[in-house]
Parts: C-alpha cells; sequence; structure tokens
C-alpha cells in the first residue's frame, strides 16, 4: 500500500469532493470520465449556484442540429467542417488573446454565453457536441496549444477550435505547432496523441492557477490548488504552492502547518525560502492573537 506524507494524508480529506461525482472519478483513477461534467464541477467552485442543464441543454440542443449536417457528409474531413461551421460561424465560438487574461475563459456556460474561450474549454464543448452524434472527437494536450484530433480512416484530421476550427493533417499540424513553440518536429510528434481525461483536468487547473496568481484572486487559486493536490497528492510541489497560497490567502495557520510539512522534504535549495516563509506565517499569527 502507498504512503503518503502526513501533509498530503490530511490534505487529501481536507476538502469534501463527494458532490463531484465525475471529478471524485478522476481521484480514483477511473478512466470513464465525463469531460464535460468534470469541467463544469471546477466551474462551480466559481458560481456554486451553477446549474448544470444548461450548459447539458446547450450541447444537445447543437447536436442534434449537426446531426443532419453531419450524416449527409461524404468523410471525416466533411463531418468535422459540419461541426466547425456549426460552432464557429452560426454560434460564433473562437478564441482571441483576451480571453487567456479571464478565469470566465475556462469555464464552458460563460464561453457559451461570451461566445469566447481558451483553446482547451472550446476543445471541450467541441468534443462534447461532435461526440454526441458519435464523432468520436478526442482532445490532444500539444506544447503551448490544446487541440483536438479525429482518427479516422485516412489518418488523423487534427482541428483548432480556437481559430475557428480549423482542419489539419498530420503534417501541417506540426509546421503550426513549430511555429508557435520552435520546438523541432520529432520532439511534437509524441505530443499529438489523444490526450486522457486526467491530463486534460490537470491542464485545465494549472491555466486557472497560474491566472489567479497573475491577477492575485488568492481565494480562487486556493480552490484549484485544493483540486491539484488530491490528483497529485505526493507532489511536493503542488503542496508547496498549496502552502505558499494559503500564506496569500491569510489561511495562517494552514499556511504554518502545511510550510512545516514541506520544510521536512524540501530540497535544500528551497529551505532558506520557505523556512522565511514560516516566519513570516507566524508573524501574521502573532499580530491577529
Amino acid at each position: 500500500m502507498a504512503t503518503f506524507p502526513r501533509m498530503a494524508r490530511s490534505m487529501i480529506s481536507e476538502r469534501d469532493f463527494s458532490a463531484d461525482v465525475e471529478f471524485s472519478k478522476l481521484l480514483l483513477r477511473d478512466s470513464d470520465v465525463d469531460l464535460t461534467l468534470v469541467s463544469l464541477e471546477i466551474a462551480r467552485d466559481a458560481n456554486p449556484n451553477l446549474r448544470f442543464e444548461e450548459t447539458l441543454d446547450w450541447i444537445a440542443a447543437r447536436a442534434a442540429e449537426l446531426s443532419g449536417r453531419a450524416a449527409g457528409a461524404w468523410s471525416d474531413a466533411d463531418a468535422l467542417r459540419a461541426l466547425s461551421t456549426l460552432m464557429a460561424d452560426t454560434y460564433g465560438l473562437m478564441g482571441d488573446e483576451a480571453a487567456y487574461q479571464l478565469a470566465e475563459s475556462s469555464y464552458l456556460p460563460d464561453v457559451i454565453a461570451r461566445k469566447r474561450g481558451i483553446p482547451i474549454s472550446l476543445s471541450i464543448l467541441y468534443m462534447a457536441v461532435a461526440r454526441a452524434i458519435g464523432l468520436d472527437l478526442h482532445g490532444v494536450a500539444a506544447p503551448q496549444h490544446f487541440l483536438t484530433r479525429l482518427d479516422g480512416l485516412e489518418g488523423p484530421i487534427f482541428l483548432d477550435p480556437f481559430v475557428g476550427g480549423r482542419l489539419m493533417d498530420r503534417d501541417e499540424c506540426l509546421r503550426f505547432l513549430h511555429e508557435i513553440t520552435n520546438m523541432p518536429e520529432s520532439e511534437l510528434k509524441p505530443c499529438l496523441k489523444p490526450a486522457d481525461s486526467r491530463t486534460i483536468v490537470i491542464r485545465m487547473l494549472n491555466n486557472l492557477k497560474v491566472l489567479h496568481a497573475k491577477h492575485e484572486d488568492w481565494p480562487a487559486a486556493w480552490l484549484v490548488q485544493e483540486r491539484l493536490v488530491a490528483l497529485k497528492p505526493t507532489s511536493y510541489e503542488e503542496r508547496r504552492d498549496l502552502a505558499l497560497i494559503a500564506l496569500k490567502s491569510e489561511r495562517t495557520q494552514e499556511a504554518i502547518d502545511l510550510i512545516e510539512d514541506c520544510l521536512a522534504e524540501c530540497p535544500e535549495s528551497q529551505t532558506t525560502t520557505l523556512q522565511q516563509h514560516l516566519d513570516e506565517a507566524k508573524r501574521q499569527l502573532a499580530r491577529w492573537n
């Protein structure tokens, strides 16, 4: 049986995720996870009164519209073009640079309402509509840019929802990713495989974590980091970040406990910095007591 550091064990039970049915499956390493629902569970952190039905009904309605068009498609590429036309042209879903600065761009209901999102949230909506009519569209967690792929008889077809649902073959996708990452195509090829739900959710959470930290929205960052620690309880880096976010969000006693646990296992190069954070937390606590 695996053993966890003392702090990791305590933090796993700190937050009750039982209401998040799909997220809880990820914690159990279950591969049968509904990516749309787990995305909505994450969005509920920002809006506790969120009604999932509105988003699910929107997806079902788009699938009903698409089914007739896709049924008459002569090829997988034609079916994907019909999907792109529906989502981007008819309903205006696409990305822009401003979307990267807004947490709402990660939340499916807001993406639908604002018609703007980041690559991963747009991809999840495309995948949900596609799969509802039998198109097995998968997420691709490529470096610096999330997109989707459909494995057809003539090879994979890549679809980029961020730019209006552009279709690419494998070589075109590699060239595109090389342009934005400057990575050699030999290193990019392994990144084109379908990503599992766990990988996608962790990437989504990391996007939110970075954005909340940039905007210094520490209470929101705490909720995100709790999920990351639950998904990766043995990761020192995630537990360290939880400790530092606790300090920033004025969860002072929690910060002290977390930092002390991190000090017991941190790399020597981080000891001084963590000790400084611990001293700061203790000074905060002394001022309030």
